[in-house]
């Protein structure tokens, strides 16, 4: 058994073309797509947060929506970028969404990607503390996450409080006791990775990673996630740990499948989302479920993982997501064992 959600970048655009012209359309939408793959059986509804873009940005209100409107598929992100975030404001916000939810949030966070801006955390004001880079902050706002997680007390009550207090130091509230276990990092090296691990977070690993040996991006994130598998384990931690990889993945059941997807390319390709830093960009899979299927077998990070993140082209509107959704937990997951 493998669980199989949706990821959704909220992209949005006022062309004729799009069928997601504002950022309400993007919302409403995502919340839509959400009902109706919990309504199909898909296990989840991940978002990815990218600020100053026609795209998804704040997560929490999404989420808390979502929450409301659904019952038991898992919501999450994939990912928040730590260099964004107050950790205390965010630990509030996730505390109540998560609440909302019944527990059902995954959140995966990190240091994020190149955004539209230059330095766009500056304006949100966040400077790295000198002889740190944007990366050392994001892993620093994400262990104090972390820490607050825990609900812990760790401020100091006024002695003349307008409401009553419990006794001791005070925690932020709301606090919802489990969300610490279901917090992912979003990896794009080994080192990374293992980092996650030690940490005690789940671990994801995206469509790109950064290329570490030339290897099919399938071959190096199998290598991640066994090198991440290593490290917790080494770690000492009680639970189990998870597992997601995210994938391009089109069954063309149709005429329309085969009008959008039918000439997607089928190899990876190796380029530079940064400066210096070779990565590897995993292939779209589109093709007739049995030929799917047959491919899918030989990829070796799904094999690894416990949980398969379907890119979904949210432009093209919620009824054609929800079929594409639809096509692979039907046509293809029950032949490779995932259902």
């Amino acid at each position: 058994m493998k669980k199989i959600g949706f990821l959704s970048f909220g992209h949005w655009s006022p062309s004729p073309q799009s069928g997601t012209r504002s950022g309400a359309d993007a919302l409403l939408q995502s919340i839509d797509l959400a009902v109706a793959a919990e309504e199909l059986g898909a296990d989840g509804a991940y978002y990815r947060v990218h600020h100053f873009a026609r795209q998804l940005a704040s997560p929490f209100p999404l989420l808390a929506a979502a929450g409301a409107k659904t019952k038991r598929i898992e919501l999450g992100t994939a990912v928040i970028d730590m260099r964004y975030e107050n950790p205390l404001y965010m630990a509030e916000d996730a505390g109540a969404a998560d609440l909302i939810a019944g527990g059902r949030l995954q959140l995966g966070i990190s240091r994020g990607s190149p955004e539209q801006v230059i330095d766009g955390w500056r304006y949100f004001g966040y400077v790295p503390e000198e002889g740190k880079s944007d990366a050392d902050m994001a892993r620093r706002h994400s262990e104090i996450f972390l820490d607050l997680l825990r609900g812990e007390g760790f401020a100091q009550p006024n002695p003349r409080p307008m409401f009553p207090n419990p006794p001791g130091l005070l925690r932020l509230e709301p606090f919802s006791a489990g969300l610490r276990e279901r917090i992912w990092w979003g990896a794009a090296t080994d080192a990374t990775a293992v980092w996650a691990a030690k940490l005690g977070m789940n671990l994801q690993s995206s469509t790109l990673k950064f290329d570490e040996s030339g290897e099919p991006l399938h071959v190096q994130q199998a290598k991640q996630i066994r090198a991440y598998r290593a490290a917790w384990k080494e770690a000492g931690h009680a639970r189990e740990p998870r597992v997601s990889v995210s994938r391009s993945i089109f069954a063309l059941v149709n005429d329309m499948d085969r009008a959008y997807f039918g000439g997607s390319e089928g190899e990876d390709h190796f380029g530079y989302i940064e400066p210096e830093k070779r990565a590897v960009f995993g292939r779209t899979y589109a093709a007739e479920p049995d030929k799917l299927v047959e491919q899918l077998k030989a990829d070796e990070a799904i094999a690894e993982a416990d949980t398969l993140l379907l890119t979904v082209p949210n432009q093209l509107g919620v009824d054609y997501n929800a079929h594409v959704i639809e096509s692979i937990l039907k046509h293809v997951a029950p032949a490779l064992g995932w259902r």
